[in-house]
């Protein structure tokens, strides 16, 4: 196990386009619930799942940073408890701007968080309302010069293109301001419509005006674009980067390794098998205190599946799929699983062969869902 991922479902605002599970924090039992994530981790830690080597701690959801200062101190305390913050790689939260306050940037960096993930989306104050956030591009700009006083270094934020009635010039301001920041890491994602949305009854309500597919990839070629003349490196398809500051725990996703997944909702792997915990928090926290491990189902994840997951999700990455990693984790020769559909997209020009790496060409990169579907079979 490389990771640990701990969700915090609470959200003082729903954002329009999420479908994570999550609740309004007001009237929740916060607490309580805190608490629980101790408990779990305790269940964990007496069924020998042994958190001794783990490489990264994220704490997403949700919103983390909608606790209070002294929740996330409480918080930090129970990772303590069971992890040697000292010796991780990598130490991330999820943060909205607005909720942000130099207090609590005081708390993280005093509890050994190492990474700060700001959930920007635009600096478009407009676009910022209508999709649901509550923050403006000011908060933003604010929340990183306080972070850089209390002493964080390693900061990203998320952008979002293809938003209902954004334009080319709007998307454009965004990355000239988002550079301007001069951060080390920046994430571009477009606009996927889920399930349960605010956004997905107004699609099916014929009300939610989504820039065109030529519009959308336009905007992702902006993106590319943009981020390597400021010295960003594309990583991974959505993932920007200085040397050294590519997020170390959304690469232990990619490269197929373990990681636990803790809390309400939250997702694992482990030993094998991929599990999901209970989402209702009431449900949740009552399995936990009979000291039961709360998860929801389980899917032992076969070979074949594992060496699928390890091309789509290796394909991701910039640096693509090595044969030799490859053929060392499966013991099998690559060429004998997929030679003949490697070499179909070859000859499709979507994907090329570099230092013993299959990786994505620039025109597999805009046709990824395509390249990946290739391998579920």
């Amino acid at each position: 196990m490389r990771g640990i991922y701990i969700h915090i479902p609470f959200c003082h605002q729903i954002c329009h386009y999420c479908d994570f599970n999550k609740v309004f924090f007001k009237n929740q039992p916060v607490d309580e619930y805190i608490e629980a994530i101790g408990m779990e981790l305790e269940i964990m830690k007496q069924q020998g799942i042994s958190f001794h080597e783990v490489e990264t701690v994220f704490l997403g959801g949700g919103t983390p940073t909608s606790l209070s200062a002294q929740q996330l101190d409480r918080l930090l305390e129970i990772v303590h408890s069971y992890v040697n913050v000292q010796a991780l790689r990598e130490f991330s939260t999820e943060a909205n701007p607005d909720e942000l306050t130099y207090e609590k940037l005081v708390v993280l960096k005093k509890g050994g968080v190492k990474r700060l993930s700001i959930g920007v989306q635009s600096f478009d104050n407009d676009l910022l309302t209508k999709i649901g956030r509550t923050h403006g591009a000011n908060d933003a700009i604010r929340v990183i010069e306080d972070a850089r006083k209390v002493g964080f270094e390693n900061m990203s934020i998320d952008l979002i293109y293809g938003l209902p009635g954004q334009t080319i010039q709007q998307w454009q301001d965004t990355l000239i301001k988002a550079t301007a920041l001069d951060l080390p890491h920046y994430s571009g994602y477009s606009l996927i419509v889920e399930p349960k949305t605010v956004f997905y009854n107004l699609m099916n309500r014929g009300k939610l005006p989504l820039p065109g597919e030529d519009v959308e990839t336009e905007m992702f070629s902006m993106l590319m674009d943009h981020m390597e003349k400021f010295g960003k490196k594309r990583y991974e398809i959505s993932n920007f980067a200085q040397p050294g500051f590519e997020s170390i725990h959304n690469l232990i996703y990619w490269e197929n390794d373990m990681y636990a997944g803790v809390g309400a909702g939250a997702h694992g792997y482990l030993n094998g098998q991929r599990y999901s915990n209970i989402g209702p928090i009431g449900k949740y926290m009552e399995q936990v205190n009979q000291f039961k491990r709360p998860v929801f189902q389980t899917n032992t994840v076969t070979n074949i599946e594992s060496m699928e997951e390890e091309m789509f999700l290796g394909l991701r990455k910039a640096d693509g799929v090595s044969i030799k990693t490859f053929e060392k984790k499966f013991d099998r020769k690559l060429a004998d699983i997929y030679g003949e559909t490697l070499k179909t997209l070859i000859d499709r020009d979507l994907v090329e062969l570099f230092n013993e790496h299959f990786k994505l060409t620039k025109a597999g990169v805009f046709r990824g869902n395509d390249v990946f579907q290739e391998f579920l079979k």
